[in-house]
């Protein structure tokens, strides 16, 4: 089964952006490369059930089993030790991106309260775009009542594009909702 998303980029985007930014072959339109789910579990310090509980979530939310990420250095004051375990990542590509993504535009945002659209400010300058989930409760895949306490993720979309304009328009015709 061809993906949605993935049908339209090639289709209409493509398309669309070549006109508008004057490319002369298809090779230069900016692509989505990959994107990163990153969930920091700061209480993994205290209790280390707390992290196995972040794996099954993000691994439901992604589809894809998540590497646990471990600290680079020892910070007394939050009682941490270099090499522990802190949290969890997914990188996503290919049919699995365009799933999430596509997931995430039409299912989880619209389920985020009083949501007025994702700002226009997080873009990195060299075409690459981070957005904070406050808490994961968002996504179908997780079940509400099995939930022990709320978490958040962050979400990176990686891109080709060379410049932060070229990388709006790209998710802007993807379908991103930016705030007004």
């Amino acid at each position: 089964m061809a993906n949605r998303l993935k049908e339209r980029y090639v289709k209409e985007i493509t398309p669309s952006l070549m006109e508008k930014f004057h490319y002369t072959s298809v090779m230069q339109t900016p692509k989505i490369a990959k994107i990163v789910l990153n969930m920091g579990v700061g209480d993994a310090v205290s209790n280390a059930k707390n992290l196995d509980n972040a794996v099954d979530e993000l691994r439901l939310i992604a589809g894809q089993q998540p590497l646990i990420t471990k600290a680079k250095k020892s910070i007394a004051t939050f009682r941490l030790r270099e090499g522990m375990s802190i949290g969890a990542k997914v990188t996503l590509r290919g049919d699995r991106m365009y799933d999430f993504l596509d997931k995430l535009i039409n299912v989880s945002l619209p389920r985020v309260r009083d949501f007025r659209g994702v700002s226009k400010n997080s873009f990195d300058g060299r075409g690459n775009y981070t957005l904070g989930i406050k808490e994961q409760l968002i996504f179908p895949e997780i079940d509400y009542d099995k939930v022990d306490r709320v978490r958040g993720l962050d979400v990176v979309i990686v891109t080709t594009a060379k410049t932060d304009e070229e990388a709006r328009e790209l998710l802007t015709q993807v379908g991103m909702p930016f705030s007004k």
